[in-house]
């Protein structure tokens, strides 16, 4: 008999997670049951990322040993990910304006949920300059960077290691030979990892319907359509003829990454699926000096799913309080959100985090995020 290939698995698990939250609406039972499977799947997950992080740069960096390329490469590629982001942030803001999905919501049917618990993180977001985020670069204790997973300072310091190990010469090889052996050890440790994906998927997304329930999208179904909408374009459209000017068939990419692509949008983290992508487009002729820098780097720097849902998160909220924001409000929107979305990927809830820091800056009530929280799992899937 054929074996059911993992992106099956995932959506068998993503399906029964659907029923069975659907059908167990309401009862903390599911919760209580299911939540510590999630939780343990996205443990497994962050336990594999640093490691696999830090040997792949060092190893892929020592490999290259030429600063001045590394250079060229780092520059190029903060350059894109800034470019691309901003047109991200527009189209969101440009398809809002198009099929306004806030206009004619009635705030009455809408249900109020409890955002308490991302105010306590809204200050940091608030706090966060462009400039901050370069300082931030360079850890004053990698240990403490290591344990808190903080990506930007763990690939500084392993591209200065690996120069370090490139530059040592004959000394150095034992040392790269060590984190040839972690890579390969911990990219064995992601294959396991991942048998457990389905069961991670079917819990988290079963939480996630059994608490809000599926009545929840009702009245919130243009915003939905608006955003996944948006999104498929974005994709088909901004990525596609990016990925066709290199060269590269934007759905033989997919076809490529399809198991990666639905466990990421099941479990709505991209970080479940880093290791493999990096794995993945070494198979597909990318080298590994590049994959180990572009990659961790992009989860930083490159949100595009996430900044162009909250710029049409924003201008929903804008067009339910029947605020008419003008185009210098709107280009104010685009400036920061192009700051505050940057660096802060490791902050919990991080979309509606970016959402409660920069809707004041242009007179859209914050307060206004609690009719969307509901469902704001499923549009930042």
């Amino acid at each position: 008999m054929k074996r059911i290939g993992l992106a099956w698995q995932i959506l068998i698990g993503l399906a029964l997670g659907i029923a069975v939250g659907a059908i167990f609406f309401g009862n903390p039972a599911v919760v209580s049951y299911l939540q510590p499977i999630g939780d343990i799947f996205i443990r497994l997950i962050k336990m594999i990322v640093v490691p696999i992080v830090v040997a792949s740069i060092v190893v892929g960096v020592a490999g290259v040993g030429d600063v001045k390329k590394l250079g060229r490469l780092g520059g190029k590629t903060i350059i894109y990910f800034e470019i691309i982001t901003t047109i991200a942030i527009i189209v969101g803001l440009l398809i809002a304006n198009i099929f306004q999905p806030g206009k004619g919501v009635n705030m009455e049917q809408l249900t109020k949920t409890d955002i308490s618990k991302y105010t306590h993180t809204t200050e940091q977001v608030q706090s966060h300059s462009f400039a901050d985020t370069f300082v931030n670069i360079v850890p004053t204790n990698i240990m403490k960077s290591l344990a808190d997973g903080d990506m930007l300072a763990i690939i500084f310091f392993s591209v200065l290691f690996g120069l370090g190990v490139a530059a040592i010469g004959e000394r150095g090889r034992p040392v790269l030979q060590f984190f040839q052996g972690v890579a390969d050890a911990m990219f064995y440790v992601t294959n396991q990892v991942m048998k457990f994906a389905p069961f991670g998927v079917f819990a988290l997304i079963g939480v996630t319907v059994s608490t809000f329930g599926l009545a929840s999208l009702i009245p919130l179904g243009k915003l939905l359509i608006v955003v996944y909408g948006a999104m498929i374009f974005f994709v088909v459209v901004v990525l596609g003829l990016t990925a066709k000017i290199f060269g590269i068939n934007i759905f033989q990419f997919f076809k490529i990454l399809k198991d990666e692509l639905i466990l990421a949008y099941s479990t709505a983290s991209s970080e479940t699926v880093l290791p493999k992508i990096m794995e993945k487009m070494e198979k597909f002729g990318c080298p590994k000096a590049i994959t180990s820098f572009v990659i961790p780097t992009g989860y930083s720097f490159n949100l595009d799913g996430s900044t162009l849902y909250q710029a049409i998160a924003a201008i929903f909220l804008a067009q339910m309080y029947g605020i008419d924001l003008s185009i210098t409000q709107q280009i104010t929107l685009l400036l920061v959100l192009m700051v505050t979305s940057k660096g802060i990927a490791g902050v919990p809830g991080v979309s509606f985090v970016v959402l409660l820091a920069t809707l004041g800056t242009v007179g859209i009530p914050p307060e206004g995020l609690a009719f969307i929280a509901g469902i704001d799992r499923i549009l930042d899937m």
